[in-house]
């Protein structure tokens, strides 16, 4: 049974980064292959260091959620500072890799307040070394974005997965 994919803005209506817009194809998504994703945001506050990303991430086992631990940075994971992880991908001072830079969106802190949007654009899925229990199945996503205890955002996403 295939899940679906879905998103939703989970955060207060306070709340001053909200996504507006998300589509992700393929249906499931097919590890390895190409993921092609469209996106708009709009954010009404400059987000600048440290900027923390707490991560809930959970696997359908039957009817059951459970939640999946953090090992190697990746699964329900606490990043506390993402600007930092951003510098260490993308060294300070070189250009931001593509479609980002044709599109104008910045991969570097702060981000500035404004709309940002991404048409639809291809990104290769790269095989990953997980079991297959893993890498098939039904997942639900909650990412929640913070600065100093200020929750800035908050984004639900379910997405299936198929190795």
């Amino acid at each position: 049974q295939v899940g679906g994919f879905a998103w939703e803005n989970c955060g207060d209506k306070k709340d001053p980064v909200v996504l507006q817009s998300l589509s992700v194809a393929p249906d499931p998504i097919t590890i390895p292959g190409s993921l092609r994703v469209s996106a708009a945001v709009s954010s009404g506050t400059t987000m600048a260091s440290p900027l923390k990303v707490l991560l809930v991430v959970e696997k359908a086992l039957g009817d059951l959620w459970i939640q999946l631990p953090c090992i190697d940075q990746l699964g329900s994971c606490t990043y506390n500072d993402v600007c930092t992880i951003l510098d260490n991908l993308i060294p300070p001072g070189t250009t931001c890799p593509e479609p980002l830079l044709t599109y104008g969106i910045p991969c570097h802190c702060p981000f500035k307040a404004g709309s940002y949007s991404l048409p639809a654009s291809d990104f290769d899925v790269p095989d990953v070394e997980l079991p297959a229990w893993m890498t098939n199945g039904n997942y639900r996503v909650r990412v929640a974005v913070s600065n100093g205890g200020k929750e800035l955002a908050c984004v639900k996403l379910a997405f299936s997965l198929q190795s």
